[in-house]
């Protein structure tokens, strides 16, 4: 029993992040997830109390997973930018779907606390590569090589992955003036 649940429950997340992905979340209903799966509301309520508590569910990967990398960075003595901005766009690769996703819906997942976060990696990742309180031409650059790289992710998704992975650590490493 508790398979099945758990097999609903993937299930569930993975039409949900179509549909979100396809029509928006504010767009997207729990009946539109049910009708999609075969379900009864009231059975895809019975793994989710809410669309937020769904929406969540499948951003939650990529809070856990960027918390973990940004802390493991911050980690590292002199931790070499190189490794940190392959490390980050590996991290944006992984979960690319769910930053597709933060991208197109800031507003409903600001809504729900989640870009917060993001942000704060992003002020945290560029302290490792320019130092806390950098001047603003310096922390202007973390800020481009970062988005850039991030944004690589998604402008390239066709393009072999270390071609595209190479290419935008090159170009972010540039971009910081290394």
């Amino acid at each position: 029993m508790a398979r099945a649940k758990s097999d609903t429950r993937a299930r569930a997340q993975a039409v949900a992040k179509e549909l979100f992905l396809q029509q928006g979340v504010r767009r997207t209903s729990l009946q539109d997830i049910a009708d999609r799966l075969g379900i009864t509301k009231p059975a895809l309520y019975y793994h989710f109390s809410s669309r937020d508590e769904l929406v969540r569910s499948i951003v939650q990967p990529l809070i856990e997973d960027g918390d973990a990398f940004v802390a493991a960075a911050e980690a590292r003595p002199d931790a070499d930018p190189r490794a940190v901005l392959e490390g980050y766009f590996d991290f944006q690769f992984a979960h690319r779907e769910v930053v597709s996703l933060l991208i197109g819906e800031l507003v409903a997942l600001a809504d729900l606390g989640l870009v917060g976060r993001v942000l704060d990696w992003r002020t945290r990742l560029s302290a490792l590569l320019v130092g806390e309180d950098p001047p603003l031409s310096a922390a202007t650059r973390a800020t481009i090589a970062l988005g850039g790289l991030a944004d690589c992710v998604l402008v390239f998704a066709d393009e072999p992955v270390e071609e595209v992975r190479a290419a935008a650590v090159d170009a972010a490493l540039d971009t910081l003036g290394r």
